[in-house]
């Protein structure tokens, strides 16, 4: 070896040895790609390879060459090639390369990215710009991974000299980023490019570019909007790798770059839009970011004849959504309205409801923009409408974007209440007209959907004050629903527990509404101490009568327990060790005759047709002495108002459904799921309890037929027979 060469660096020795022939140096890209540099005749394409003399690596190489500046007679050309291999860290020892099979020897070290760009440069030379574009060329073509995201990135980087800077990178609130700056070969239109920061990712970028006076000569000024297929900040962009003219090149972010959010943004792209010059599809994209939300209400500011507002938006716990408003469109401008968050969007009015909305023409009628177009005689302009499916994007603000046939976008920002779907329903349909025309598309196409779609938390109980020895008491606890409606009515009741010997020793758990707990719980307090009552005293945020049973299920360990709503009462005493004997014969679930307060028979069973599936009831309208004297029945589902249970059963099946907005339904669904999982119902006619034909409707005995039509419905929605289920139906039939 020559003086010279032994002076070299370890690079510049490798590179020498390369260029005699013979030898090769490996760089690993990834796991699956190898970057390999040699020197040969002249070779380049696609080629066959080999690795360590092993026929089962065989593969295709992609091969880019250039002429040495030093030639020999049998090496005159250096090449790189990109060899896919499905073990990277394998040891290196032999190469075959091309139709021939000449067989080169590796480099006993692999090379770092660095150390390969810095050997490249030496056998390229002026070269170099043509070999690095060739490579990234073709290592795009194949997928690449993070890994080798930044490795094309560090080769685009080695190159002297810089192509341009990123002045201003921001958000919108529809998931794009925009970028300004300035570059040498930015050329205009669609194109793709790799965004560099700590995780760089391939994107899309609509780019336009315009003149400016402030940049190199030759320079352009360009902005650009970027849509990637995984999502990324603002803040994450630290520069951009793009192939303008003559090659790849890379813009880096400005030492005094300004980052901004979706507020600021649309204004950014405003100001300069008009300037730009690009195909008119990007020049279209990039109108339509600088239209975007920027977080206010712009909907009013539309110079033409379309107004649009929100009466209510609830949403449920699982990103459901119900919305009612009106939209004032008389001369037809509006294309489409969407509910969006983020990059996501749902359309809505090719889904929604129209209603009947004087309100809206009246308040609108004096308005010069309106006057004239105000049909006095028809007012369809409310609307109502299910939505999801917009995922729980905490960061994205909630708007309707309505668009206009011209493509100009106006906004609504969003504030939903968050409840739970019984609640959300229940003030909803406080607005609606029971004898409204659309009623039925309504309940079927909106409020039985999102109910369906919405999920319930189970009720929970909250306060707890006991007024006797509980915990000291015989017996399986004795759990007595109290809603506001059976409030004036605690001291009789409790008189009653009383006066029977059996429960005046079983534990009771009195579970009330939040409110009737504040206002009651000193005064009941009182009595059970007057009438030596083992009692429990709990509050519920609910006054569902069933959600109340089931906050006070929830919160006893006991194995067993009795049901029993407050607005019914025993008509005999005994009852209570009645239940508990039939329970120890049977099991399952029992529940007595329940009776209207004439001694005739409300409920007294629930019976499956043996044919059709379908479940009824018997016997209804009957006195009491009909059916006093029968024994103890199988029914196919019990009565959930007094009835006789072990808890696990109960929390097993999941529960009530919290979905239903009354409660007959909302016993059956129970019901079903029990004997679905094979828990026996039984009807103990000898025990009975008086009280009112059904429970309280939640809002009132106007709103008690809408109830139960949605509840029907929903019902039905949830029981409707599978493909492979046909015969299992439940129908509603009056005994």
């Amino acid at each position: 070896m020559s003086d010279a060469e032994q002076a070299l660096p370890a690079t510049s020795h490798t590179a020498t040895r390369i260029m005699r022939g013979g030898r090769v140096a490996a760089c690993p890209i990834d796991d699956g790609l190898l970057l390999v540099i040699g020197a040969s005749g002249p070779a380049a394409g696609q080629l066959p390879a080999e690795i360590n003399d092993d026929a089962a690596t065989v593969t295709n190489a992609y091969v880019t060459a250039w002429r040495l500046a030093s030639p020999s007679p049998s090496v005159t050309h250096g090449f790189a090639a990109l060899l896919p291999t499905d073990d990277a860290d394998r040891p290196l020892t032999t190469l075959r390369l091309g139709q021939e099979g000449r067989r080169y020897i590796f480099a006993p070290r692999t090379l770092a990215v660095r150390e390969a760009v810095t050997i490249l440069a030496e056998l390229s030379g002026g070269q170099l710009t043509a070999v690095l574009d060739s490579l990234v060329d073709a290592m795009i073509q194949i997928t690449a991974g993070r890994r080798r995201l930044a490795v094309i990135v560090a080769l685009i980087q080695s190159r002297k000299g810089g192509d341009g800077f990123l002045e201003f990178v921001g958000e919108t609130h529809e998931g794009s980023i925009f970028l300004r700056g300035w570059a040498r070969a930015a050329d205009p239109g669609n194109t793709q490019v790799i965004v560099c920061g700590e995780n760089p990712v391939f994107a899309d970028c609509a780019i336009a570019t315009f003149s400016r006076q402030d940049i190199p000569k030759g320079a352009v000024g360009f902005i650009g909007l970027l849509a990637a297929s995984e999502p990324f900040r603002a803040r994450d962009v630290e520069g951009l790798v793009y192939r303008g003219g003559g090659g790849w090149r890379y813009a880096a972010l400005h030492q005094s770059r300004q980052i901004a959010g979706p507020a600021e943004t649309p204004a950014q792209i405003r100001s300069v839009l008009l300037q730009t010059h690009s195909s008119p599809a990007v020049l279209l994209k990039l109108r339509s970011a600088a239209n975007s939300f920027e977080g206010r209400e712009t909907i009013s500011t539309l110079p033409v004849p379309v107004r649009l507002g929100v009466d209510n938006i609830f949403q449920a716990n699982s990103g459901a959504f119900l919305i009612s408003g009106w939209l004032l469109d008389p001369d037809g401008h509006v294309q489409s309205v969407r509910l969006r968050r983020g990059s996501t969007d749902m359309r809505l009015d090719d889904r929604w409801t129209r209603l009947e909305r004087s309100d809206v023409t009246d308040a609108f009628s004096d308005e010069p923009l309106f006057k004239s177009m105000l049909d006095q005689d028809t007012h369809p302009h409310g609307f109502i409408v299910f939505a999801s499916g917009l995922g729980e994007d905490g960061m994205a603000p909630l708007h309707l974007e309505l668009t206009l046939k011209d493509s100009r976008r106006a906004f609504l920002p969003l504030t939903p209440a968050r409840l739970q779907p019984r609640r959300a329903v229940l003030r909803q349909i406080k607005s609606i007209d029971p004898e409204n025309w659309g009623l039925a598309e309504i309940v079927d196409r909106q409020i039985v959907p999102f109910l369906c779609a919405s999920e319930s938390p189970s009720p929970t109980a909250g306060n707890i004050l006991d007024a006797g020895a509980f915990d000291d008491a015989p017996g399986p606890p004795i759990i007595v629903a109290v809603g506001q409606t059976e409030e004036r009515e605690l001291a009789p009741f409790l008189g009653l527990l009383a006066l029977d010997p059996e429960t005046r020793q079983a534990p009771i758990a009195l579970v009330l509404n939040s409110e009737c707990f504040r206002r009651q719980a000193a005064r009941i307090r009182q009595l059970a101490q007057f009438y030596r009552l083992s009692l429990r005293l709990m509050s519920s945020e609910t006054d569902d009568v069933y959600d109340l049973l089931e906050a006070g299920i929830r919160a006893l360990p006991s194995e067993t327990v009795v049901l029993l709503a407050g607005s019914l009462l025993p008509r005999r005493s005994g009852w209570y060790g009645n239940l508990l004997a039939a329970h120890e014969e049977k099991g399952g679930v029992i529940s007595p005759t329940l009776a209207y307060e004439d001694h005739s028979v409300r409920w007294a069973g629930t019976w499956a047709d043996p044919q059709s599936g379908s479940l009824s009831g018997r016997y209804a309208g009957y006195p009491l002495s009909a059916v006093t004297g029968l024994k103890l029945t199988r029914i196919a589902a019990a009565s959930f108002e007094c009835c006789i249970l072990p808890r696990e059963v109960f929390l097993t099946a999941g529960g009530f459904a919290g979905s239903y907005l009354g409660s007959q339904q909302k016993g059956q669904d129970l019901g079903l799921r029990l004997s679905r999982i094979g828990i026996e119902s039984w009807w103990l006619p000898s025990v009975q309890m008086l009280g009112s034909d059904e429970i309280s409707a939640p809002d009132g005995a106007s709103a008690a037929p809408l109830i139960e039509r949605i509840d029907e419905k929903l019902f039905s929605a949830r029981w409707a027979p599978g493909p492979e289920s046909r015969d299992n139906r439940m129908v509603e039939a009056s005994a």
